[in-house]
């Protein structure tokens, strides 16, 4: 039997990036919020130890329990899922500030293509670009619209850039300048001038100096010690909500944080969410937690899980097209090369989680396709993030795969050896999806969800178009060998790829075809608010932490001009039933 619990006014439902922004907005203008966290606590004093690759990045210790709950996952409708059992394409984090904690840093705004590529599209090469199997949509809102949240991200995390001519406009430059050009930055770069192509520097989350955001929260100079994605920063360089989001709610005294509390169903009357159900996973104990305001704030996947599992919103169907739960999931492709230098060395192991340089001809609609079987693109970058010596063992095609000749290659190339590579958009297709799983649970009993993906033709042309621009760029920085990457028959489950998932509980301006409406806010229960990836209507060619993080700030407006409305309606229902 579960204990209830004393209501409160808003609960949040995940402690990272949208977790944490909700809980600073809200909490900053008086709004007593709970946030639940179903993993432990932890701060930038967890990560002051010596650098433990074996640990972090081979044995994930950040990051979920597939013990405990995975998801399961097939190619087609055909196929029976089956569980994931080890981390492999992508890597689900668990704990206080989430995937915030390990990420990289790289931080990008999402082109105005992006979110009315639908109508865009359309307009330009006519409505039979692509079949009718891709359910491409705009997602309701503009960039122009979504633009001032973007910098409100930035400024919280410090970002630091320059200009991108192929970008987004900007009404502002960034908080902080770029970080540093190294020889490797700097020899791609000219070779993307010299094929007339508009390098810039890739935008960080990695502070390029002392920082100290609108909040007052104090972040510090990167080290470029090279352990950023999978680690947590002892230094306090890196942005997290940790260091920025999660104190700021903290200091009001208007937040509440309950860690180790796994929430496993939200409570719904058919109209409207009453709150959700949590265990707490140290004793077991099961507890109701009423509210007047319920927001999703966890990953993607477990967003559309807790929909699915609670009965909110219609679930998306492939047979018919209809329902929404569930729609529209997307992973991304990673088109690129690899060039191999037989003389000159580089300092590989040196650097940051978003240090590098990139290009955006090749992204969104800034080149024709009108001779192209394809939409989109990829932003193409190299990165110096710092290659570690257990997970990075680049060597030519055709070398065994152990043995003394992939050793004496491993270590030959570990330093000759430089990859281009492209984050290519992915466009939804009617038979990639999300949905619950009917024969596997989790350790509390309740379905897994199950994955449904495959590779498109619209993902392989993209990805063979992509990867021979990188090889070009990789020529003309000098390498002696370049080797194209080429995408499988189909997609696996391993290994690691990108932890980039997007979609599920996508946003948009119909009830019909969309879940929430561009406040993240549920067509189905108004007092339900759905924040994260899981509200992109297809995933673009960069990372996608930014845009959440925009549509995080515009979802706390959203959520405080509802608290305001729903609290006039109220007042005024009670002032009726008194007259």
């Amino acid at each position: 039997m579960a204990t209830k619990l004393d209501k409160v006014e808003v609960v949040t439902v995940g402690v990272g990036w949208t977790g944490g922004i909700i809980a600073a907005e809200l909490a900053k203008e008086g709004v007593q919020v709970v946030g639940l966290e179903r993993g432990k606590e932890r701060s930038t004093e967890d990560f002051q130890m010596v650098h433990d690759e074996y640990r972090y990045a081979i044995r994930y210790d950040l990051m979920q329990d597939l013990s405990k709950e995975t998801i399961t996952f097939r190619n087609n409708r055909d196929e029976r899922a089956l569980p994931m059992r080890q981390l492999g394409s992508f890597l689900l984090g668990e704990g206080l500030g989430g995937a915030g904690v390990h990420w990289n840093g790289q931080t990008w705004r999402f082109l105005p293509y992006d979110l009315q590529i639908k109508s865009m599209t359309d307009e330009k090469y006519g409505e039979n670009k692509l079949s009718d199997d891709y359910t491409l949509q705009d997602w309701g809102i503009t960039y122009e619209e979504l633009e001032p949240y973007f910098y409100k991200y930035e400024q919280t995390a410090g970002i630091g850039g320059e200009d991108n001519p192929m970008g987004a406009p900007r009404s502002n430059p960034y908080p902080n300048p770029p970080m540093m050009d190294t020889p490797i930055t700097k020899r791609f770069k000219n070779a993307a001038k010299n094929l007339n192509l508009h390098p810039f520097q890739m935008p960080s989350a990695n502070m390029t100096e002392n920082y100290e955001n609108p909040d007052g929260q104090k972040m510090y100079k990167c080290q470029y010690c090279g352990f950023c994605e999978r680690f947590g920063c002892e230094y306090g360089a890196k942005a997290s909500p940790n260091m920025t989001v999660i104190p700021t709610a903290q200091k009001t005294g208007n937040f509440e944080l309950r860690t180790d509390a796994n929430v496993t169903d939200i409570l719904y009357d058919g109209n409207r969410a009453t709150g959700v159900r949590y265990v707490d996973v140290q004793s077991g104990e099961e507890f109701e937690q009423p509210a007047d305001i319920v927001v999703l704030t966890s990953y993607v996947m477990n967003n559309t899980r807790l929909l699915l599992q609670s009965g909110i919103g219609e679930p998306y169907d492939p047979e018919t097209g209809k329902g929404v739960i569930g729609k529209n999931y997307c992973y991304q492709i990673l088109p690129g090369a690899t060039g191999f230098f037989e003389e000159e060395k580089f300092n590989t192991y040196m650097g940051a989680g978003a240090l590098g340089a990139s290009v955006d001809d090749y992204n969104g609609d800034n080149f024709d396709h009108s001779d192209v079987d394809f939409i989109h693109g990829a932003s193409v970058s190299i990165s110096q993030t710092g290659q570690r010596p257990i997970n990075n063992n680049t060597v030519p095609s055709g070398t065994p795969n152990w043995g003394q000749e992939f050793k004496s290659q491993s270590i030959k190339y570990f330093h000759r050896s430089l990859s281009v590579g492209g984050q290519g958009a992915s466009i939804p297709h009617r038979e990639n999806y999300l949905s619950l799983d009917p024969d596997y649970k989790d350790a509390y009993g309740n379905p897994l969800l199950r994955l449904t993906y495959d590779y498109t033709e619209q993902d392989r042309k993209l990805h063979e178009y992509i990867s021979a621009k990188c090889a070009e760029i990789l020529e003309e920085m000098g390498a002696d060998k370049v080797e194209s990457r080429s995408v499988s028959d189909h997609y696996n489950i391993v290994p690691y790829q990108t932890t980039h998932n997007t979609g599920g509980v996508i946003m948009g301006d119909d009830p019909e075809t969309s879940a929430v409406n561009n406040y993240l806010q549920m067509w189905d229960a108004d007092n339900l608010f759905v924040v994260g990836a899981s509200a992109f209507a297809h995933n673009g060619g960069y990372n996608p932490t930014g845009t959440v993080g925009a549509l995080a700030y515009r979802a706390a407006e959203g959520i405080l001009k509802f608290r305001e409305e729903d609290s006039q309606l109220v007042q005024k229902t009670r002032r009726s039933q008194l007259a």
